[in-house]
């Protein structure tokens, strides 16, 4: 596929555009796909890219000046004011005259204190391509190359700044060049560039607006040129490139009016076909793990990247699926509507009539509740769909009743899939879909195709099914009932991050306290951010002693599943009322107030990362351990006691449970297997506490008198090792069997109280087994102290304070580890990360 539909097709399915691998993966990442057979050059998404694809390319009617062989006569000069430049951009269309070998300075802006204040001069090199320096206080860049000399237009951009002499060469949209220090040097340094000089097209200035020499002059067509006093960021300088003008901080902006041209020179008005962005994308070439682009619209092979716990729930979606919604839907459509795996659609390029069919069959369906509760399969399925139409290319011709008939449609499916039944199914889906804020996300891409349906004489638009709706005219605008997506937010998780003062990235517990709007001026169908106020009236309950916070929701372009993430950058509570919000931003988006209710530190990727690995080797070591002492005590041959029978119990069912949480990361595909591997970890380290409080009993024995026989407490020993957990076990099984394993893992289900069936009979046992361990310190203590005072009456203070001490921290280290207590550090995880490591450590030297 070309590189935009191999985009939209790893969209549509949920899964990502392989990403450009770090510089330390790319060998193995080439080894990998060449195991697989798949050679030469594969698509890539670029880090970082702010770049979307146009839906037509448009011309763009400009004057084009016309230099004609090298002259020392041909020139061209701007007639404006140019202030003092602490920082510039200055970018134009340029067609390079191939013929021409030598020097050529494509423009010379000369001061009178300083001739060569700021130039572009540029050659053609031996290997054909166009290479640019930049000129700024006299001081010269390298010659850089920035396109090839093809005869082709070309948009180049160059900036430059006071602060460290920071500059940059663009060229097509992406920088080939970039560095520091072009600047002036000695104790007034840095400078801007003067200000009220000459600024000169097609030659370079020997003297203040003259004196131009043929050998250094340029050859070839040139436009479009703008200059700012600013350094445009690269999203802007995409936009130049597609001639978008940007409007802000622009000192001159092309004009025939503004332009004084020599009479050899022709200016002819030619129209442009203005590039749309990323007309050559990036690819990685199998075999040499190097990099190049390609023409986006060359048919290339491509990779699909999904994140593994978003893999393993679509696959647990499709595994477990009736596809009752699919076959009812296909039926009536007489065709495949919706496919019946979400992995098995290809790349459809709907028309409006197809488009419209389908989701007039899909609502009716929904609508008459036929499937009363979707399946996770099925809501995707529908996201899957509404994907597809959003993606739709309105073509000349269309009927434009049926365009509005399909936005009808499209937010009857929305609301539909937004009811209250299916509040649970958004939570199971939650690693593919991050919330159905996807779903503002999809229906923002909607509005876009209502534009044909603007007229002078219809000037807005206005679609409303139940509580969503669309409005569109000069500004866009969506609005989301508070029922509509309340519940399912708060369901599925809608906290994200959010930076705290410190830096340090919080989590923070919210719902949603509003109706979601979202607004987004147009100027010419392009989006432009504008400041807006606008207030939210509260339905959210709020308890007592809990302030709004006021948070702007910025939808995530790397992945639009990813279901945005909530930010109060820009915005500000302008007035606060018991019953709404007042807030001013500095940008257009979407916008919802939330209601805070908790608040937890969150750890980084790469600190969970390495939690991971060192719970595996501290589980790999424990259980050698723990091996290596069971066998010590059948070979050494250690006499029969009841301490060497309790201590067997607790080597084997902690090693039973360290062994089979090493490998539960194998059992998350098969479902039926992970529920097994959950019930017997759940089974397994609960026999391991109650094994120590067995531990503990038995020590309890040892120093307080109990009229109970040996084997009457081996029984009761054994009870309570073995008998207690399957009796915990088996009630949790029988009473949240369909909520018994996490979504995610292989162990019990955090977001119930299934947990508790864990946790409470743990915290329970180290309680007990603290106050066995304070009872054994008291009596070795006191037996200590009255050994020392026998043996050594005449001891010095320190002798006997030292031996105190020892007497107390013996047992301590001896029976922390046998009775659990190191356990007690999970406890203190969430203070820190410092915690977490110290808890791993203790519980691997268990």
């Amino acid at each position: 596929l070309d590189w935009w539909q191999a985009d939209r097709y790893c969209e549509q399915h949920f899964a990502q555009l392989l990403l450009e691998p770090q510089d330390s993966e790319q060998g193995s990442f080439s080894k990998l796909l060449q195991s697989h057979h798949i050679r030469g050059s594969v698509w890539l998404k670029e880090r970082d890219s702010v770049l979307h694809k146009t839906k037509r390319r448009r011309g763009h009617t400009v004057p084009v000046l016309v230099f004609r062989d090298k002259t020392d006569t041909k020139y061209v000069k701007v007639l404006s004011d140019f202030p003092a430049l602490p920082a510039v951009t200055a970018c134009a269309h340029l067609q390079w005259d191939t013929r021409s070998q030598d020097i050529a300075t494509i423009f010379s802006y000369a001061v009178p204190a300083f001739i060569n204040e700021f130039q572009l001069r540029g050659f053609v090199d031996e290997e054909g391509f166009v290479r640019f320096a930049l000129i700024v206080h006299g001081h010269h860049s390298p010659y850089l190359p920035v396109f090839r000399a093809d005869g082709q237009w070309h948009h180049f951009c160059v900036t430059w700044q006071q602060d460290n002499g920071t500059w940059a060469i663009y060229a097509d949209g992406k920088r080939r060049a970039a560095a520091s220090g072009l600047c002036s040097v000695g104790p007034s340094a840095p400078q801007a560039i003067s200000g009220q000089g000459i600024f000169i097209i097609g030659q370079d200035q020997d003297s203040l607006g003259g004196t131009f020499r043929a050998k250094e002059s340029f050859s070839g067509n040139i436009t479009d040129l703008h200059i700012w006093h600013k350094v445009l960021s690269t999203e802007h300088i995409e936009k130049v490139r597609s001639c978008w003008v940007v409007e802000q901080d622009l000192v001159f902006g092309w004009s025939s009016n503004a332009l004084e041209v020599e009479s050899t020179v022709q200016a002819v008005a030619t129209q442009l076909l203005c590039p749309g962005p990323v007309e050559e994308c990036r690819v990685l070439e199998v075999g040499s793990s190097g990099f190049s682009y390609a023409s986006c619209l060359q048919p290339l092979p491509f990779i699909c990247h999904y994140s593994k716990d978003a893999y393993w729930q679509l696959k647990r979606a499709q595994l477990e699926s009736s596809h009752s919604l699919a076959s009812r839907v296909n039926t009536l459509a007489v065709r495949t509507v919706i496919p019946d795996s979400v992995f098995m659609s290809g790349v459809q390029d709907m028309n409006l009539s197809v488009a419209l069919d389908a989701l007039d069959i899909l609502a009716a369906v929904l609508r008459e509740g036929e499937v009363p509760v979707l399946e996770p399969a099925d809501l995707l399925a529908v996201l899957q769909l509404l994907k597809q139409v959003s993606d739709l290319e309105i073509q000349e011709g269309d009927e434009l009743e049926m365009l509005e008939q399909l936005g009808q449609y499209y937010m009857e499916v929305t609301e539909l899939i937004l009811e209250e039944q299916n509040t649970g199914t958004w939570s199971l889906i939650s690693q593919v879909i991050r919330g159905p804020m996807a779903v503002v996300e999809l229906c923002d891409r909607m509005v876009s195709l209502l534009v044909p349906l603007l007229t002078t004489e219809r000037t807005k638009i206005t679609i409303q099914h139940g509580n969503i709706g669309l409005h569109r005219v000069t500004v866009k605008n969506m609005w989301f009932g508070y029922g509509s997506l309340q519940r399912c937010l708060s369901s599925s998780a809608v906290s994200q991050h959010t930076a705290a003062p410190d830096g340090a990235q919080k989590y923070l517990g919210t719902s949603v306290g509003t109706a979601v709007i979202s607004a987004t001026l147009l100027s010419d169908q392009q989006e432009i951010s504008a400041a807006v106020r606008y207030r939210l009236q509260h339905r959210a309950q709020v308890p007592p002693r809990c302030n709004f916070c006021v948070f702007s929701l910025v939808l995530l372009h790397a992945s639009p599943d990813a279901g945005g993430m909530w930010s109060t950058a820009g915005c500000s509570v302008a007035k606060s009322l018991p019953d709404s919000t007042a807030c001013f931003c500095n940008h257009t988006t979407n916008f919802a107030i939330l209601l805070q209710v908790y608040e937890m530190e969150q750890r980084t990727t790469k600190e969970e990362f390495t939690l991971q690995t060192l719970t595996f080797i501290g589980c790999g070591v424990s259980f050698c351990a723990l091996i290596v002492t069971f066998i010590l005590f059948l070979v050494v041959g250690v006499p029969k006691s009841e301490r060497t029978t309790v201590h067997k119990n607790l080597i084997l069912a902690l090693a039973a449970g360290e062994a089979l949480l090493m490998v539960s990361e194998l059992a998350k595909p098969n479902q039926v297997l992970c529920f097994m591997v959950t019930a017997f970890l759940h089974l397994f380290f609960m026999a391991a506490f109650s094994w120590m409080l067995v531990e503990g009993l038995l020590l309890w024995s040892k120093v307080v008198a109990v009229n109970m026989s040996e084997g009457r407490r081996m029984k009761f020993y054994y009870v309570t090792g073995w008998g207690l957990p399957v009796l915990i076990v088996g009630v949790t099984l029988a009473s949240s069997f369909n909520k018994y394993v996490a979504a995610n893992h292989c162990w019990l289900n955090v977001q119930s109280n299934v947990i508790w069936a864990f946790v409470g009979p743990v915290l329970l046992i180290l309680a007990v087994n603290s106050l066995v361990l304070l009872r054994v310190v008291t009596v070795t203590v006191a037996s200590a102290r009255r050994r020392s005072k026998m043996l050594t009456p005449n001891s010095s203070l320190e002798s006997q304070i030292g031996t105190q001490l020892w007497a107390t921290a013996k047992p301590v280290l001896v029976l922390l580890p046998v009775l659990g207590l190191t356990w007690l550090c999970g406890l203190l995880v969430h203070l820190s990360i410092v915690w977490a490591y110290v808890f791993i450590v203790l519980n691997s030297l268990q």
